[in-house]
C-alpha cells in the first residue's frame, strides 16, 4: 500500500504524522518511509539508522556541439525557453530543460545531444524494519519533479507489495505534489483548525478530487482554533481519521527530533485510531 501525507500548506504537521506512523507501523511490518519534499527534506531529523546505500540523481540534458546550420527549429519546438539562438551561437538553460529530448531528437544535424546533469542526491537508511530514503535537491536547480519522479522510480524497482510505501510529500498544491501523490492508494491531508488552514485545505481537497485519489483528513493541533474544519469535512463528507491535540509536549518532542507517540499517550491513541482507519494495524496495541 503506498500512503501520501500531503498538506495544503506548510507547517501543519506532515512530517511529525509521516514519521511517526512509519515508524510505529515499522515495529510490526515492513515499512519504507520516503521524504519526497526534495527542497527541505527533514524526515531524516528523526530518523536514526545507518546509511545503507546513497547514489547521484541526473536528468538528460542538451549540450550544442556549435556544428550546426543554426535554422533555430530547436528554439521553435522548445516550449521551456531552454534552447534559444542568439546571432552565431545556441544558448542552453539547463536549469529551464524538462528533458523532453525533442530539441535534441529533431535537430537536423545532431547537434544538441544528450548529457547527464546532476540534480539531486538519493540516500538510504536502515533503522531495523524501516527503511528510508531520502532525496535532496541540489541548490540552485529549480524542478523538484523530476527527482521526485526517480525517487519513485527508485522505490518501485527496490521494494516489493510486501512494503507500506509512506511518501512524506511536499507541501501545497502545485507539480511537485501532484507527483508525489498521484499514484497513491491513499493521501492524508493534515491540516490545523485556523483560517488558514481551512482555506488551504480546500484548495488541496478540490486537487486531490480532480485527482480521483481516496483522502481523508488528519487535524493537528486540534483545539487551537474553531471547528470550522470540522464542520467543512462533516458538510463535504470527507472522513476526520485523527485529531492531534494541540499539546506543548509534542512541540517541545519534535523541536528535539524525537518521536512523539513513545512518549505521549494521547498521540499514540490518534495513531492507532488512523492505522485503524487505514485498516494497517495487525495487532490490537493498547495504549
Amino acid at each position: 500500500m503506498k500512503i501520501a501525507i500531503a498538506s495544503g500548506k506548510g507547517g501543519t504537521g506532515k512530517t511529525t504524522l509521516a514519521t511517526s506512523l512509519s515508524s510505529h507501523l515499522s515495529e510490526t511490518q515492513d515499512v519504507v518511509l520516503v521524504d519526497l519534499d526534495v527542497e527541505e527534506p527533514n524526515s531524516r531529523l528523526f530518523i536514526r539508522g545507518d546509511q545503507t546505500h546513497s547514489q547521484s540523481i541526473c536528468k538528460q540534458v542538451p549540450e550544442w556541439t556549435g556544428d550546426c546550420s543554426l535554422c533555430g527549429q530547436c528554439q521553435e519546438i522548445c516550449n521551456f525557453n531552454a534552447v534559444i539562438k542568439v546571432g552565431t551561437q545556441i544558448m542552453l538553460f539547463p536549469e529551464l530543460c524538462h528533458s523532453c529530448r525533442a530539441c535534441s531528437e529533431l535537430c537536423p544535424e545532431s547537434a544538441l545531444p544528450l548529457k547527464p546533469r546532476k540534480i539531486g542526491m538519493l540516500n538510504q537508511i536502515q533503522a531495523g524494519n524501516l527503511i528510508f530514503v531520502e532525496s535532496r535537491l541540489e541548490i540552485g536547480e529549480q524542478q523538484a519533479v523530476p527527482l521526485i519522479s526517480q525517487t519513485k522510480d527508485y522505490i518501485d524497482n527496490h521494494f516489493d507489495e510486501s512494503y507500506i510505501i509512506i511518501y512524506d510529500s511536499p507541501p501545497g498544491t502545485s507539480c511537485p505534489v501532484i507527483e508525489a501523490s498521484k499514484d497513491a492508494d491513499f493521501v492524508i491531508l493534515v491540516t490545523e483548525p485556523t483560517p488558514f488552514g481551512l482555506y488551504d485545505l480546500k484548495l488541496a481537497v478540490e486537487v486531490m478530487r480532480k485527482m480521483k485519489k481516496d483522502f481523508g483528513v488528519v487535524v493537528n493541533r486540534d483545539g487551537l482554533g474553531n471547528n470550522d474544519v470540522l464542520d467543512y469535512c462533516d458538510m463535504e463528507t470527507i472522513p476526520v481519521l485523527a485529531r492531534i491535540s494541540n499539546d506543548r509536549r509534542i512541540a517541545e518532542l519534535y523541536a528535539a527530533g524525537e518521536l512523539i507517540f513513545s512518549t505521549i499517550p494521547e498521540f499514540k491513541e490518534q495513531l492507532l485510531l488512523l492505522e485503524r482507519s487505514l485498516e494497517l494495524s495487525t495487532v490490537v496495541d493498547p495504549v
